[in-house]
């Protein structure tokens, strides 16, 4: 396949400056590196492109009807929620995502993000910065309950790479996993309903694409289920969980906590309402679950194969089946 011109619409969003990008240059000739794209600059960035890759930057049908010679679109990214899927299979422009780049970043972060909860770590190290320990009477502090991990149940939503990474390390704990069904469809032994396995657990992980079936799938019901001292992980989309439904059941005492590394809006205004509540129970992280350097290096490495797939008439990593051949 005939490429010549590739554009990078949102470089700035991988931090380059401290990775290699001599894979994606040997994947093709000529490049275009945008530091981000605003959305009214879509149409000029992409125009004349054969390839576009994106990360975060939204491509929706109109800007890709007017991109004439596009015939790629590579997501610096597993999710493609910010790609007009549909439009694009219409169009004839094949779309491909990364996968597995970013495994043991994502899955540390979990259990980063868990631990700080269940041992209490940022109340501790509080006390510790303020002086209560040097004024302590005792050897130690006990002043927050801390959690073990072993016997505790961890659900999963969204049991792929990651959901199955983060299901061995929770095993290697001591804990159980439940796994949720993927829909009323799914026949898999051993998975269960969602509202089935919600009371059951004590830590729930997302890690499902955000799609309009998953959309919110943690709402108010779904919390309602839940263990009053249980917690929530969410690394995956902020859009899976219903922020103010989240807020109130942590401020009412209805969940043990939440440690989120993803918002429904990114970034988030500054009168965020996860962020104008802040809580001790509450940890919100600016999506860094992905983006450890490894991972980041890793990602333009599988942008850049599946830019050499497309080209030898390979593609992989495919997510759509376009109407006119690639």
């Amino acid at each position: 396949m005939r490429l010549e011109q590739a554009v990078f619409l949102d470089v700035a969003s991988v931090h380059p400056e401290d990775l290699d990008t001599g894979c994606l240059q040997a994947a093709m000739p000529n490049w275009r590196w945008r530091h981000n794209t605003a959305a009214d600059e879509v149409d000029a960035a992409i125009a004349g492109a054969d390839v576009v890759v994106v990360n975060k930057v939204v491509l929706q049908r109109p800007q890709l009807e007017k991109a004439k010679r596009l015939k790629l679109i590579c997501a610096a990214a597993t999710g493609v929620n910010n790609i007009d899927v549909a439009a694009a299979t219409e169009l004839g422009v094949t779309v491909c995502n990364a996968r597995g780049y970013a495994t043991p970043s994502v899955t540390q972060h979990v259990f980063a993000l868990l631990l700080t909860l269940v041992t209490r770590l940022d109340a501790y190290r509080r006390d510790v910065q303020t002086g209560r320990w040097s004024a302590s009477e005792f050897f130690c502090l006990l002043d927050y309950p801390i959690r073990e991990l072993q016997g505790m149940t961890l659900g999963v939503i969204g049991y792929g790479e990651l959901g199955q990474a983060v299901a061995r390390v929770a095993q290697a704990f001591g804990m159980k996993v439940l796994v949720a069904k993927r829909n009323a469809a799914d026949t898999r032994e051993g998975r269960l309903d969602l509202h089935e396995l919600l009371p059951k657990v004590d830590v729930m992980s997302l890690h499902c694409p955000l799609t309009d079936a998953t959309r919110g799938v943690i709402g108010e019901a779904e919390l309602a289920l839940m263990k009053p001292d249980a917690i929530l992980i969410n690394t995956a989309r902020g859009g899976l969980v219903d922020e103010a439904a989240l807020l109130e059941a942590l401020q009412q005492n209805r969940l043990g906590g939440a440690a989120l590394d993803v918002l429904a809006q990114e970034p988030p205004p500054a009168d965020s309402l996860l962020l104008q509540h802040p809580l001790p129970n509450l940890i919100i992280t600016p999506h860094t679950a992905w983006a450890s350097r490894d991972a980041r290096q890793r990602v333009l490495q599988e942008v850049a194969d599946n830019i050499v797939a497309f080209r030898q008439g390979k593609p992989r990593n495919v997510v759509n089946q376009p109407v006119a051949s690639v």
